[in-house]
């Protein structure tokens, strides 16, 4: 599951920096607790107790990210050029963390599920890594003549910026339902954990 903040300040507190070509990425991990002495019974906590998604389900796992840009306008004579386009994108992970001390068979399901999980969604945040890559290049040099204030030059490098998002939202969506699908990746780790077939 994942979620997008557009052009949202995030909080820096308690940030881990990682340098991305041009931008920055920003990395937090957080977790919330789990219980259960069966697959069967960890389902249903992570079910009961697991990042929302949408208004009511609840998730396994997620990864939300917002974007703060910063720009670099250059007015000279009445013409406007977006210099530079630096985003920081600040990426948030929430993993199941399992609380209970369970039988050896089950603690290597455990492991083995997680690591699929933890696959998934730093997927999702390669997708974002990239979607923020893509929009920074779609925007630097962009320029309008007879823009001395650069309203026409921001207004332009916003919809651009929102039609890159929009592109890249489709590819997290088409990821999901492809590994979501019965038979992907993340039924077989469902399947795995509660030890089916």
């Amino acid at each position: 599951m994942r979620t997008v903040g557009i052009t949202l300040i995030a909080l820096v507190c308690g940030f881990a920096g990682v340098a991305h070509a041009g931008s920055k990425v920003v990395v937090k991990t957080t977790t919330y607790p789990i219980t259960g002495n069966s697959g069967p019974e960890i389902m249903r906590s992570m079910f009961r107790g697991g990042p929302t998604q949408g208004l009511q389900a609840r998730a396994m796992a997620a990864t939300r990210y917002d974007v703060k840009w910063d720009m670099n306008w250059d007015k000279n004579g009445g013409t406007c050029k977006l210099k530079g386009a630096n985003a920081t994108l600040f990426l948030t992970y929430n993993f199941p963390k399992l609380s209970t001390k369970v039988s050896p068979d089950l603690q290597s399901r455990w492991t083995k599920f997680m690591g699929g999980v933890r696959t998934h969604e730093q997927t999702h945040g390669r997708i974002a890594q990239e979607m923020v890559k893509a929009a920074e290049a779609s925007v630097v040099g962009m320029t309008n003549d007879n823009d001395p204030g650069c309203s026409k030059t921001q207004s332009q490098a916003r919809r651009q910026i929102q039609s890159i998002y929009a592109q890249y939202e489709a590819r997290q969506r088409a990821f999901d339902a492809k590994e979501h699908q019965h038979g992907g990746n993340v039924d077989n780790l469902v399947s795995l954990l509660v030890n089916r077939g």
